[in-house]
C-alpha cells in the first residue's frame, strides 16, 4: 500500500519463462500488493514458471488474443481487485522494475494520474540497444502525435506505464485494438480525457530474450498510429465522432 492506495503490478507475458524470474525477483514487494500475470496462450512454460515463483494471479488465455487482448484482461481483473494504482510491467525484462516506487510515488501524492517510463528523455534508448530504425520511427511518430494530438510527450511506443484506477474506470480501453495499437489508443484516450502525463528516465535493454516486434509488423504498427492521431485530431477538432472516446460506463 502507499498512502492507503493498493498498488498492483500486471504482467501482459507471452513466451516469457526465461526472463520472468529476474523480472519478477526486482519487483519492490513490500510495496507492491498484488502481482497478475496473463499468459497469452504461450508456447513455453511461462505459466510454470509464475506459479513457481509464486505469483498468486496468474490468468492464462488458451487462445492467443494479442498484447492489447492481454492487456484488456490484466486491467480488468486489477480494477476488480480494487487496486489503485495499477503498473503494466512487460516481463520480458526490458523495463526495470526498480522505477515502480518512483511510479507509485507520483500517483500515490496525486501529482500525476498516469506515469510513463520513457526510453528517449537522455541519450540512453540507441547506447541500450534500441535499432536504429526503430529510433527513427520513434521520433517521427511522436513528432506527429504530438502535433495532432496537441500535446507533448517525449515517447508514446513505450510499454512501461503505470494508471490511477480514475483514469482506467474512465477510458474506454476495452473498445481498443488487440494488437499492439492498444498501447497508443489508450494514450490518446487520456490524453482526450483531460489527464495529465508524466514521464520519467528508463533504462533501453535489448537483448535476445527480450520481446520485440518484426519490421513488417513494426511498419504496420505504425500505420496503426498515424490512424490512431488523425481520428484524435478529427474528435477533438470536431470533425469526427469514434467510439473509442466515449467514456465508460
Amino acid at each position: 500500500m502507499y498512502n492507503g492506495k493498493k498498488v498492483i503490478v500486471v504482467l501482459p507475458a507471452y513466451n516469457a519463462a526465461l526472463t520472468l524470474e529476474q523480472t519478477y525477483r526486482e519487483i519492490p514487494l513490500d510495496l507492491v500488493d498484488e502481482v497478475i500475470l496473463c499468459d497469452d496462450a504461450s508456447n513455453d512454460n511461462t505459466l510454470e514458471v509464475a506459479k513457481e515463483i509464486g505469483i498468486r494471479h496468474t490468468i492464462r488465455h488458451e487462445k492467443n488474443k494479442g498484447y492489447g487482448g492481454n492487456q484488456k484482461t490484466l486491467y480488468n481483473k486489477a480494477l476488480e481487485l480494487e487496486g489503485d494504482i495499477i503498473i503494466m510491467l512487460h516481463p520480458d525484462y526490458q523495463y526495470t522494475p526498480k522505477l515502480i516506487p518512483a511510479m507509485v510515488n507520483i500517483i500515490g501524492d496525486e501529482l500525476y494520474p498516469v506515469v510513463l517510463g520513457s526510453r528517449i528523455l537522455g541519450k540512453g534508448a540507441l547506447q541500450g540497444g534500441m535499432p536504429l530504425y526503430k529510433y527513427i520511427a520513434n521520433r517521427f511518430l511522436t513528432f506527429t502525435q504530438n502535433m495532432l494530438v496537441n500535446y507533448k510527450l517525449s515517447e508514446y511506443h513505450t510499454g512501461y506505464r503505470s494508471f490511477s484506477r480514475e483514469v482506467l474506470e474512465t477510458i474506454n480501453f476495452n473498445e481498443n485494438s488487440d494488437d499492439f495499437v492498444f498501447d497508443n489508443e489508450m494514450l490518446s484516450q487520456i490524453i482526450y480525457a483531460g489527464f495529465h502525463i508524466a514521464e520519467v528516465t528508463c533504462p533501453t535493454k535489448y537483448f535476445e530474450e527480450a520481446s520485440s516486434i518484426n519490421l513488417k509488423r513494426s511498419t504496420q504498427y505504425g500505420f496503426g498510429v498515424l490512424r490512431v492521431s488523425l481520428c484524435h485530431f478529427l474528435q477533438r477538432m470536431g470533425m469526427g465522432r469514434f467510439r473509442m472516446y466515449k467514456k465508460s460506463d
